[in-house]
């Protein structure tokens, strides 16, 4: 059934996001059901609910991408993105604060704050968005609210924290909540109202105050009103909670109780994100315009009739419809069967069906206003990213600066005919997602799939696979280097008779440490090898250079000399030389001490205090240096410098040392040597993959 029109007033764009498993589906799954769209609520156990539908999530229970959930509710439109939690899938968490005009960041009852909450306040910070905390899973046991709330304020000392509701009972007694600012009970699942149970009085009066402050604080007026009186209406405390709860300058967070399972808690969370998070239209928004260095501003408030401004969040494919595009519209209007411009790809493309979503559920739109998210499929040339606007207008809308990929794979096509299809498969993938990319190798002659970890690399993998290909993964080989480390000299005569014509070359090489780009010079004197064949020898030379000499990988920092040489009237020839130049090469090199360079990274781990310790002892045993340690609110960062040898399944291990919680960023540092003991064992190696 089709969803009445909204307009841009009554809509309402949050994010849901937060650390893995703080319950963010199962919240969404009470939200639908008060609002109406489902009549019973699937539990992620069961692979039942809405927002996770795809196959690969339901067998793993865990949200894997970003679900766009939209629900009318009080006569307003929310629609709720529903993020992955999981470390891997950043990049979708990341686009959808983007698109959002609040965040709701959910926190676990038990575990508190942990290294993912930290992370998506970061980004909301980036981003300027409101946040507003749920304190969610309070049914389970060891859940404590004030725990919880004590965490936040240590890890987040800039933030006001205002307890909107507080839970009645906790654990396996939690049954409703305190709402401080009507100071009247919700218990149950219901949206009633009722008086406050009396042990609960006091605190409920405390926690008031708290919201008064914050209320006065928002407004001066208000505030000049509190310092006469000394008290705010009702009213008052509304209006000015309203204010302090839109802007992400004010730094006043509202608190929520929830139990999403239970579904306790959840109906006044939903009344308070229509009131409490700002409708889109005042939302501005950064764009690019070619040639421009600095960024400028669609200011508010954005109109239906002002030019088309749409930003494509997302895009998915699915099996039965092809690419489905997910957008959100920050100027203009987007209709049903339209025309409009990809300024990003600079090509038109045909919108047939616009569509709300609700989990994979699609429902038509005849038309979409500003602030709205929709979908369309099968546009042809629109990627995640990607800016729709108007020919005229010629500008992009910022795009999110994503991580780094920090695990790779080797992929080969399982099949003659998957090797057909394998580009194309991956290229639509990577387009879609912006933490995902793929690279023929030249050094180590591998195609390396990179992303955020194994689950993201197994879920692309998957995701190939219901496209038609069919691929292996290996674990990608390090692309050492090689090179020398003293001077050394070797002549080599070629020389061939077969009857006619022979072949001669004999040239005399000095080889030596250089720094930087491989360089040939001849110092030959009085014509011992004329200038033709010193080009010829050069040509062998570095015929070299990409395979190696010592385990086949590419030589660096070397300069040659060619400082003698003799040659035959008859018998010499470009070839003759190329060999013998090939060879000389060969002997000096081997004879120059040589030495196997190993990629190092910069690597920094964030993780919980706590588990420091552990995290700098496995580091120690994967050959890292520690090059400094930071303590920002409950956790420490970690920077060191690790042989990426050592950190090829790093992800793996830290999440199985951390139970999740601990976080890395990876990038390349320089090159150094490889200690003399691994050498010989990598060269082994090499040795008997090239023969096996």
């Amino acid at each position: 059934m089709a969803m009445k029109e909204y307009t841009t007033d009554k809509l309402r764009n949050v994010a849901l996001v937060g650390h893995q498993s703080s319950g963010k589906t199962s919240l969404v799954e009470a939200m639908l059901f008060n609002a109406g769209a489902i009549s019973r609520m699937g539990r992620i156990e069961d692979g039942t609910t809405v927002s996770d539908w795809e196959e690969e999530e339901k067998a793993r229970k865990l949200s894997l991408s970003t679900s766009l959930i939209q629900l009318e509710f009080a006569d307003h439109k929310i629609n709720v993105l529903d993020t992955p939690g999981y470390t891997d899938f950043l990049g979708e968490m990341k686009n959808a604060i983007r698109v959002a005009d609040s965040v709701i960041v959910v926190v676990d009852a038990v575990s508190g704050v942990e290294v993912g909450t930290e992370l998506v306040w970061e980004y909301a910070r980036e981003y300027q968005q409101p946040i507003i905390v749920v304190i969610n899973k309070m049914d389970r046991e060891n859940a404590s609210y004030k725990g919880a709330l004590e965490q936040l304020r240590v890890a987040f000392p800039k933030y006001k924290f205002v307890p909107v509701t507080m839970p009645i009972g906790q654990q396996a007694s939690f049954k409703g909540v305190a709402n401080t600012v009507t100071r009247k009970a919700y218990m149950g699942v219901g949206s009633e109202r009722s008086e406050l149970p009396a042990d609960m009085v006091d605190e409920v009066e405390a926690a008031h105050l708290v919201v008064m402050e914050a209320a006065a604080e928002a407004d001066d007026d208000l505030m000049q009103k509190y310092f006469d009186e000394g008290t705010l209406s009702y009213e008052d405390i509304r209006d000015g909670m309203r204010k302090a709860a839109r802007s992400h300058l004010l730094n006043t967070v509202p608190v929520f109780a929830t139990s999403g399972t239970q579904n306790i808690g959840v109906v006044p969370l939903m009344e308070a994100l229509i009131v409490y998070t700002s409708s889109p239209e005042v939302r501005r928004v950064g764009i690019l315009r070619p040639g421009a260095e600095k960024r400028e501003y669609l200011m508010p408030p954005q109109k239906d009739d002002a030019p088309l401004a749409a930003y494509v969040f997302k895009t998915a494919t699915d099996r039965y419809v092809g690419q489905m595009s997910y957008f959100r519209i920050f100027s203009g209007v987007i209709s049903s069967d339209s025309r409009n411009y990809n300024n990003s790809s600079r090509q038109e493309e045909r919108f047939g069906t616009v569509m709300e979503m609700r989990g994979k559920e699609q429902i038509p739109a005849p038309r979409l206003h500003v602030g709205d998210l929709g979908v369309v499929a099968k546009l042809q040339a629109t990627k995640t990213g990607d800016t729709i606007g108007d020919k005229d207008k010629d500008f992009e809308i910022v795009r999110p600066e994503f991580p780094q990929p920090i695990y790779s794979v080797a992929v080969t096509p399982r099949t003659q005919a998957d090797s057909a299809k394998i580009g194309t498969v991956l290229t639509s993938l990577c387009a879609a997602d912006p933490t995902l990319r793929w690279r023929q190798d030249p050094e180590t002659k591998q195609v390396i799939l990179e992303g955020m970890g194994e689950i993201h690399i197994a879920v692309t993998i998957a995701r190939a696979e219901a496209l038609g290909v069919g691929i292996d993964t290996h674990l990608p080989r390090v692309p050492y280097r090689e090179t020398i480390t003293t001077t050394k000299e070797a002549t080599y005569r070629h020389k061939k008779q077969t009857g006619g014509a022979g072949q001669f070359g004999e040239v005399s090489l000095r080889i030596m440490p250089h720094e930087g780009d491989f360089v040939f010079e001849s110092q030959i004197v009085g014509g011992a090898v004329s200038a033709p064949f010193v080009a010829s020898t050069e040509k062998g030379v570095r015929g070299v250079l990409e395979n190696g000499v010592l385990a086949g990988y590419p030589i660096v920092n070397v300069k040659a000399i060619i400082f003698d040489g003799k040659e035959h009237p008859v018998d010499s020839k470009d070839i003759a030389f190329q060999i013998a130049g090939r060879e000389a090469f060969k002997e000096a090199f081997m004879a120059a001490n040589p030495t196997l360079l190993e990629p190092i990274m910069n690597v920094q781990i964030t993780v919980p205090e706590t588990m420091m310790g552990d995290v700098m002892g496995d580091l120690n045993t994967r050959r890292g240096r520690i090059m400094g340690m930071d303590t920002v609110g409950l956790k420490s960062v970690i920077s060191a410098q690790v042989p990426l040898a050592e950190m090829l399944r790093y992800s793996n291990q830290l999440r199985s040392m951390t139970g999740g919680r601990g976080i890395y960023t990876m990038t390349f540092s320089h090159y150094e040597r490889v200690p003399q003991h691994l050498q010989a064992d990598i060269i082994a190696q090499n040795k008997a993959e090239a023969t096996g």
